[in-house]
């Protein structure tokens, strides 16, 4: 007996849901029961990369056999070669939209003259009174399509890959009044040296990924916002960051060696000769007024180059009056300069993460580690209330074994340290039972626990 066919067809439905059209489609052979079903699934999900006209045929059989029935989400996602028939797929769209669709998906790739046609269409997908989500992929030009948007329910907007002017740009945010999720990644601003504005009062989520080369600087004008992810090259300027309500920031800040190697440099004396060096070192130290504008956050994370760069704007870094927890990524060939002054612009830390214990070592970071012996050694961290330390990445080599305990002797409210290690945890048993009696012996408080593999291996009490 064939069990899953005797399922209430909603049910039925909703799991074909989950599938492909084409899959949806060749469940037709199964039983006459499912010959019908595809007229009654709510998504359409549509992947193809060769253009024929077979293919154009059997969408149209598809919109025809579900009618008027609604629809919850399009996915249209095209590429590889073939012309495309803008007509129909301009058909499909607009059968979809007066069938109340809440979300489009349209993902098109492909370098033939038809797709550079099909960037200039579809105005009417920023015309729609019931569309919750929109998502636009690979080389559409948002700046022929938005001219008089009208998107009232519009929660969500995705752009990757697409072309816009910050004109229509601007515009398009404003007439998004019920917005919560904003995705731009690899954007084209069309023109050199422009000022983004990300302006909207709704807007909760923001996630900027490789804004472009072409923006000179960055505001942020968003008083709802809860989460913001930034990965970026650093802009020259960030007049604007009003990020009030913010509960989570990511930042990563996307640098080269050269500009590494400025950040190391003694940056307090500007060379007349160096012009680009001058403007690089401002730039970098511009990002204070981003780091300003975040300043109310409670959970913060940061990429090892964001800690480099913030090395030169440490005096003027805001103090995190909010911050609770703080997630430090590391890398070998990036240093802690930032580090000291980090901590000490967090009074009321208790949850500090490291992903990984090695890097760079400079005569900057001495007194939040002990790669350099120096009177003021763990100053910055005897002023520091955190409680809980966790280090993930953990390889047991001696320098980290070393940090262990810097951080056991110098973090004075320090209760639990957990230790995650990328090897079986018997290979530094005796070191961390040394680190424990001597732990003891200064009389500290702390559970050490060193864990492998998500699993608590052993559990050590000071």
């Amino acid at each position: 007996m064939d069990l899953i066919s005797d399922l209430p067809e909603e049910i039925l439905c909703h799991i074909l849901s989950f599938l492909t059209t084409k899959e949806v489609a060749l469940t037709s052979v199964l039983s006459k029961r499912w010959r019908g079903l595809i007229a009654l699934v709510p998504n359409l999900d549509i992947v193809h990369y060769d253009f024929r006209k077979s293919f154009m045929d059997f969408v149209d059989r598809v919109l025809a056999l579900q009618g008027n029935s609604p629809i919850k989400r399009f996915y249209l996602g095209l590429g590889g070669t073939g012309c495309i028939d803008l007509d129909r797929v301009d058909s499909w769209i607009q059968n979809v939209m007066l069938r109340g669709v809440s979300e489009i998906v349209l993902s098109i790739f492909d370098d033939t003259e038809s797709v550079a046609n099909f960037r200039r269409m579809l105005p009417k997908v920023f015309q729609n009174k019931k569309l919750v989500k929109l998502e636009l992929s690979y080389g559409f030009d948002i700046s022929l399509m938005c001219g008089s948007s009208f998107l009232p329910t519009l929660k969500t907007l995705v752009l990757r890959s697409v072309s816009v002017t910050v004109d229509k740009f601007e515009i398009l945010l404003h007439d998004l009044p019920a917005l919560e999720e904003l995705v731009l990644s690899c954007i084209n601003w069309i023109y050199w040296g422009v000022t983004v504005t990300v302006s909207n009062a709704s807007l909760k989520t923001l996630t900027i990924d490789t804004c472009g080369y072409c923006v000179a600087a960055l505001s942020f004008d968003t008083p709802s916002l809860v989460y913001f992810c930034y990965s970026d090259l650093v802009a020259k300027n960030y007049s604007v960051a009003k990020m009030e309500n913010l509960f989570e920031a990511r930042i990563s800040l996307c640098v080269n060696l050269e500009d590494i190697a400025r950040a190391r440099s003694p940056h307090n004396i500007l060379l007349e000769d160096d012009e680009d060096n001058n403007n690089d070192i401002i730039r970098f130290s511009n990002v204070w007024n981003l780091m300003n504008g975040i300043r109310n956050v409670p959970c913060l994370v940061l990429s090892p180059n964001t800690l480099e760069v913030l090395s030169i704007c440490c005096e003027s870094l805001p103090m995190f009056i909010n911050l609770n927890s703080l997630t430090i990524k590391s890398d070998v060939s990036r240093g802690w300069q930032a580090m000291p002054a980090l901590l000490r612009k967090c009074p009321h830390l208790e949850t500090l993460v490291l992903e990984g214990l090695l890097h760079h070592v400079t005569d900057k970071c001495g007194d939040a580690c002990d790669c350099v012996s120096r009177e003021e050694k763990g100053r910055s961290l005897t002023s520091c209330l955190v409680k809980v330390l966790e280090i993930k990445g953990f390889k047991g080599r001696t320098k980290e074994m070393n940090l262990i305990k810097h951080f056991l002797n110098y973090f004075p409210c320090l209760k639990e340290m957990k230790i995650y290690a990328e090897f079986k945890v018997t290979e530094v048993s005796e070191f961390m039972r040394e680190i424990m009696m001597e732990q003891y012996n200064n009389s500290s408080s702390c559970n050490v626990q060193l864990l492998e593999s998500d699993n608590l291996y052993e559990k050590w009490t000071a």
